[in-house]
């Protein structure tokens, strides 16, 4: 008598309760990197934004909300920007010049779709970053 090679039941359904005892483990920890991950292309962007305006000002003596190539001429891969505003899946990046004196602005990124329980960034020519626990 040749006995039959394989698994049995009872060994395939012990490797799926491990994979899935696994992945319950795993999933909401990569979720959180992906949303930190999300969260720091955009304060990225909005330091960019923060040079540039610096830039503007030593050329233009004034800030600008322009964000196209009217004023600070962005273009970043994976960024959609217009005039006033640049977003992506995530964040809406937009930016408010005040004329002083002294002149001004402040950059809000505007969190959207799985990013929204992070909650909204915001920078400005001082370098106050709000909320202090995201930054």
């Amino acid at each position: 008598m040749r006995r039959a090679r394989g698994f049995t039941l009872v060994e395939v359904l012990i490797v799926v309760a491990v994979i899935t005892i696994l992945t319950s483990v795993a999933w909401p920890s990569y979720s959180r990197y992906v949303k930190r991950g999300y969260r720091a292309a955009a304060q990225q962007f909005m330091m960019d934004i923060s040079s540039r305006e610096e830039q503007y000002l030593l050329d233009a003596r004034a800030y600008t909300a322009a964000l196209d190539g009217t004023g600070l001429n962005l273009v970043r891969q994976g960024w959609t920007c217009s005039a006033t505003t640049c977003g992506n899946a995530n964040y809406d990046i937009t930016v408010t010049a005040t004329a002083g004196p002294p002149p001004g602005y402040t950059i809000n990124a505007t969190a959207k779709a799985g990013q929204v329980s992070d909650g909204d960034l915001s920078l400005n020519n001082l370098g106050t970053k709000t909320p202090a626990n995201y930054w």
